[in-house]
């Protein structure tokens, strides 16, 4: 009797394994951009209000806050392919009912923010999934490259997606861009199905994490707290978060006030915005930027802070807001690459799923008020008295003008300084941040136990 050897289809790994989830993922991402810009279009239409904006992203952005670490010990305890699948199928969900409301006529502002948390649920699992992954699939000597390709699934789609929106809503409507939308998850979600995601090696570090769900839970907390340097990187982007809170959300109502509504106006600075980030994100990709990781982060958030906010805020042009806007998102990948770069070595593979969705917990801990703060800033506060007689119209009057959508440019401009002031006072005064690098070992230099299988 002849014994035929079983074959088998070898799933793709590495550079390439990554390459295909990534390409998945940058297809997805593009269509729930157009869809973004759409209903961004429609609710500041229906609304007229800053703060209503705000509100949404406060929404997608409150499971952050609220179920982070239990998001991070399921990526850690179960497949991390998984947990990224479930995350895309929640947002399918999301894209769906608004959808079916849009096409029956029963749309409402309060559905997009329904559509919103179920979208940050979802997220709330896929970005500890994704970065943890990144540390079993590559070696460390390529996080730079893959984070700077990572970063491009931020800002590239964004390049094309305002164009291309602005060019089908007319022929397609925004039920035609939904339904794309939800085509495109299911090509994401193929993606991952294709490639080979190795589970992490177990250390001694993630072995004495093990417990019930909620010692796990709070595990990311011990582990941040008890190294210093990580603590400090996290309240560091948890301050410049909540300043360029701000300033950011406002970013809309802003263009579309200066520009009579103008989507076109709008859609090509948030093209420049990404076509910077495109540029940024290509270079870490090819030279990953500085040797040392915080010299990245500190000079990326200097600029970002000057070019992007208060540059951004001074302009009174479409040509100058989109080259403000993009010179300040050069910088954006060099900042997030650099801070993953320092996570992914310094922490265990098989605790990064807690640490990671804990540490984005504090780092994000304002920013579901700060949306709302910066709207409601926007239209009970800065806007009316620019407009007025205040003593606030009369000083800055000359800088910004007396117009709509001068209060907002004043928001800028301030956050901007403020941003830029919190860098410095860490460069000058915090040692233990500066030099957090050499003070924190990496994680390959941790006792490993045993490898975990290849999923």
């Amino acid at each position: 009797m002849v014994q035929h050897k079983s074959t088998s289809l070898k799933r793709p790994s590495g550079m390439v394994g990554f390459g295909i989830v990534w390409a998945g993922q940058i297809v997805s991402v593009l269509a729930s951009n157009m869809t973004q810009f759409g209903l961004t279009i429609w609710a500041y239409q229906e609304t007229g209000s800053a703060t209503a904006l705000g509100g949404i992203t406060s929404a997608f952005l409150l499971p952050f806050i609220a179920i982070s670490p239990f998001a991070g010990v399921m990526v850690d305890r179960y497949n991390r392919k998984l947990m990224m699948m479930l995350s895309d199928l929640g947002a399918v969900m999301a894209t769906v009912g608004i959808l079916i409301l849009h096409f029956t006529g029963h749309l409402q502002i309060w559905h997009l923010y329904a559509a919103a948390l179920i979208n940050g649920l979802g997220n709330t699992f896929q970005w500890p999934a994704y970065s943890a992954a990144i540390s079993t699939m590559l070696p460390k000597e390529k996080y730079n490259r893959a984070n700077g390709m990572m970063s491009l699934i931020d800002t590239g789609p964004a390049v094309f997606s305002p164009m291309m929106a602005g060019a089908l809503l007319p022929l397609i409507g925004l039920r035609g861009i939904l339904f794309v939308d939800v085509a495109t998850f299911f090509i994401a979600i193929t993606a991952l199905l294709l490639v080979a995601i190795p589970q992490p090696m177990r250390t001694v570090e993630g072995q004495a994490g093990k417990g019930s769900l909620f010692k796990e839970a709070a595990f990311g907390f011990k582990y941040i707290f008890a190294r210093r340097g990580l603590l400090g990187l996290i309240l560091f982007f948890l301050t410049l978060n909540f300043i360029g809170g701000m300033a950011w959300p406002v970013v809309a109502p802003f263009i579309l006030s200066r520009t009579g509504n103008s989507s076109a106006a709008l859609g090509a600075t948030q093209s420049a915005w990404a076509i910077g980030g495109v540029v940024g994100g290509l270079l870490v990709s090819v030279w990953g930027g500085f040797k040392r990781k915080i010299k990245n982060i500190l000079l990326g958030e200097l600029l970002s802070g000057f070019f992007g906010m208060l540059l951004f805020g001074l302009s009174n042009t479409l040509w100058l807001w989109m080259a403000t806007a993009a010179i300040g998102a050069v910088f954006f990948p060099f900042v997030s690459g650099s801070s993953q770069a320092i996570w992914q070595s310094k922490v265990a593979p098989d605790v990064q799923g807690r640490v990671f969705a804990t540490r984005r917990m504090i780092a994000w801990f304002l920013d579901p008020i700060t949306p709302i703060l910066a709207g409601a800033l926007a239209d009970y506060v800065t806007e009316p008295a620019m407009q007025s007689s205040t003593w606030l119209a009369r000083t800055f009057g000359g800088l910004v003008g007396n117009s709509p959508g001068s209060g907002m440019a004043l928001q800028f401009i301030v956050a901007g300084i403020g941003y830029m002031l919190i860098v410095v006072i860490v460069f000058l005064f915090v040692p233990m941040l500066r030099n957090l690098e050499d003070l924190l070992p990496d994680h390959d230099q941790m006792e490993q136990l045993e490898p975990a299988p290849v999923k």
